[in-house]
């Protein structure tokens, strides 16, 4: 499987549901500081340009001989700021409501679907992540959202993590839950897990096939 992604290449800036700039982050040494440029909100104009992307990156995988991809939509990466109401803050069809956030990803998925089939397309999904200031209020009704509308789809797999990341993994400020269980029950997926000290707890429950 291969993973695609968006990206802006030749130093553009980089495209987002806003054009908020991340606030400047303390590497993992504690001593140098990464600073971010500004992003470029996308006009709704643009997403049917970047969904036809999706499309033929995935068209391209299966001709290059991949079996199938998985479209990312987790890490804080473009699709995730669409769903996270903390960075969404737009005030059109693709912001507000969980269904208006959720619906450039979805959109995609569908397009992918159409390109090259169900059965070759995974979601990659990080609900809970508090990461690069991708959080969202109310994760768990986010989680339960995608998770039946990419079950609508019959898509192959979805791939979650857990734990939760609270801060940035080098500081080891994570938080273990079993709040995946829930969008597991809700997801008719095979459901691939990346997953620490909750995995052998959640495996031997039969909640999640690994």
């Amino acid at each position: 499987m291969l993973q695609i992604i968006d990206f802006q290449p030749n130093g553009e800036a980089p495209i987002s549901c806003t054009d908020k700039t991340l606030s400047p982050k303390l590497r993992g040494n504690n001593i140098e500081t990464d600073q971010f440029s500004p992003p470029r909100r996308l006009k709704v104009d643009e997403i049917p340009s970047l969904i036809n992307d999706f499309r033929l990156a995935a068209r391209n995988a299966i001709q290059a001989g991949f079996d199938g991809v998985e479209i990312h939509g987790a890490h804080g990466y473009l699709l995730d700021q669409f769903m996270k109401d903390n960075i969404n803050d737009r005030t059109d069809e693709y912001g507000g409501s969980i269904e208006n956030r959720c619906r450039f990803a979805l959109e995609i998925v569908e397009a992918v679907v159409k390109e090259i089939g169900a059965d070759r397309v995974g979601f990659k999904i990080f609900p809970y992540i508090n990461f690069m200031e991708a959080t969202d209020s109310n994760p768990e009704a986010l989680a339960l959202y995608m998770a039946k509308s990419l079950s609508r789809y019959g898509i192959l797999y979805c791939h979650a993590t857990e734990p939760r990341i609270m801060e940035v993994i080098f500081e080891e400020k994570m938080e273990c839950s079993y709040s995946l269980i829930s969008m597991r029950m809700a997801l008719l997926l095979l459901v691939v897990v990346m997953a620490e000290k909750t995995e052998i707890r959640l495996w031997s429950r039969g909640t999640v096939i690994l």
